[in-house]
């Protein structure tokens, strides 16, 4: 069973994503929860969050 936990930046009328972290991570959005899932394995999810709160830190030379 996946526990989903909404993101802390949602906003009032909840657009947001949620996240369900377990051997893999699972996002779905939080205003359309059957319309499907995305996993991502914990190395790529890491790889993912560090992008976007570093993004000049994954950008090329």
């Amino acid at each position: 069973m996946k526990v989903w936990r909404k993101s802390s930046y949602s906003s009032v009328n909840g657009d947001c994503v949620e996240v369900a972290p377990s051997e893999s991570i699972f996002v779905r959005d939080s205003k359309s929860r059957l319309a499907g899932v995305i996993g991502f394995s914990p190395d790529a999810w890491e790889t993912f969050i560090t992008c976007v709160e570093f993004p000049s830190a994954t950008k090329s030379a």
